[in-house]
């Protein structure tokens, strides 16, 4: 007995002494990392992790459902997707033709009101955000300098960065994409109370405007800087001119730093479901265009989805792009395989989420998963023919 109570009592004093080192080092965002990650089993950032932070509702308005095909869901998915979505535990795969529903499919207790963490496919819905503010003339051009919105941003090329930089990921910004390091500063933007201070901590230590690097830290930039320039939370800025028109079926919320002023992790983590985010699809997919309503302007959206480096031709304003099998295409992705992917030439958009993303190595900047979902649709969209002509 006594040498539990000895035991116990150096436990405690250890631990005490740990937590006060980590306020005194700085590192105290851990002990959030450890309470709502680390400690449910999981090494990175999962699809429900919103529940465990706080959020502030991107409201919905009057609901536009989605039309369903008259032979909805009645052409099976292919063995070689059956099998992706069990190996990469897909919960939700959607492929809309010609704005109806084809194919739907739910797993792991999801529905197609389930939420789920967006993860960087928000980084999207943050340049939407940038192209709605231009066109209202609350920002400039992708030209206006960051410093106009935060003088007090450092670095030596902090007088020269623009929001089109930050949109592009050009920005200089000296940020480590490391999703699995504790100690990174994607783990501390993740999980600091003071995500701003964390941001305007940086430096822009490089020339932007040079070339395309991927920096989560650049899209959180751009969208204080949006805030700022509106005079909105981002997350109401997003319903007022984006959830509502487009008529979204629920609510949707985005994780912030803090509550109940915080501002939203803009980077990352909008959670909401298949059905909502292919909205986001559909406006780029019609140029900006919503039921008549130019809601961003169409030259914003070409500007998007056309790169803006030659040697980086996967990316231009806050979208991806690809081309598999001389279909041209483009795309909103997240970090654990989220994908929102649109392809013009036929009218089809393709939605899946799920827990785990494929294999993406150096030599190719797109997963190898990207392939298996836009092909496998199109031997299902196939089959769908042949069924319709029997």
């Amino acid at each position: 007995m006594k040498f539990l109570k000895k035991f116990f009592k150096w436990f405690a004093i250890i631990l005490v002494s740990i937590i006060i080192l980590m306020y005194i080092f700085d590192v105290d965002y851990l002990l959030r990392a450890v309470r709502t990650i680390y400690f449910r089993g999981y090494t990175t950032a999962f699809l429900d992790d919103y529940t465990h932070f706080p959020n502030r509702e991107i409201k919905n308005g009057v609901a536009q459902p989605w039309n369903l095909s008259k032979d909805y869901n009645q052409v099976p998915s292919t063995e070689t997707l059956d099998k992706t979505h069990k190996e990469l535990q897909t919960v939700a795969f959607l492929i809309i033709k010609n704005d109806s529903i084809v194919h739907e499919s739910y797993f792991d207790g999801y529905t197609k009101d389930s939420k789920s963490n967006s993860f960087s496919m928000a980084k999207s819905v943050v340049t939407m955000a940038l192209g709605k503010a231009i066109m209202e003339g609350k920002i400039k051009s992708l030209d206006q300098k960051v410093a106009d919105f935060f003088p007090e941003l450092k670095g030596a090329f902090a007088k020269e960065v623009t929001v089109g930089d930050l949109s592009s990921m050009a920005s200089g910004l000296n940020w480590d994409e490391k999703y699995y390091s504790p100690f990174s500063i994607v783990t501390r933007a993740y999980f600091d109370d003071n995500l701003k201070k964390v941001i305007l901590g940086l430096e822009i230590n490089e020339k932007p405007g040079q070339s395309f690097k991927y920096l989560s830290g650049a899209t959180q930039l751009l969208a204080m800087c949006i805030e700022k320039a509106t005079g909105e939370y981002l997350s109401d800025y997003v319903s007022k001119h984006f959830w509502q028109p487009l008529g979204a079926e629920n609510n949707a919320l985005w994780q912030l730093d803090h509550e109940p002023d915080g501002i939203e992790k803009a980077y990352c983590c909008i959670a909401s479901n298949a059905r909502d985010f292919a909205r986001l699809g559909k406006l780029y997919l019609n140029n900006g265009n919503w039921k008549g309503t130019q809601i961003l302007d169409s030259t914003f959206v070409q500007k998007c989805i056309t790169p803006r480096f030659t040697e980086s031709p996967e990316y231009g304003y806050g979208f991806w792009m690809h081309t598999i099998n001389n279909k041209k295409l483009f795309y909103l992705r997240g970090h654990l395989g989220q994908f929102v992917i649109v392809i013009p030439e036929d009218n089809l958009i393709i939605v899946r989420l799920g827990h785990i993303k494929g294999i993406q190595t150096e030599t190719d900047p797109h997963s190898n998963d990207l392939y298996t979902y836009v092909e496998e649709s199109y031997k299902m969209l196939a089959d769908r023919k042949q069924t319709a002509h029997e």
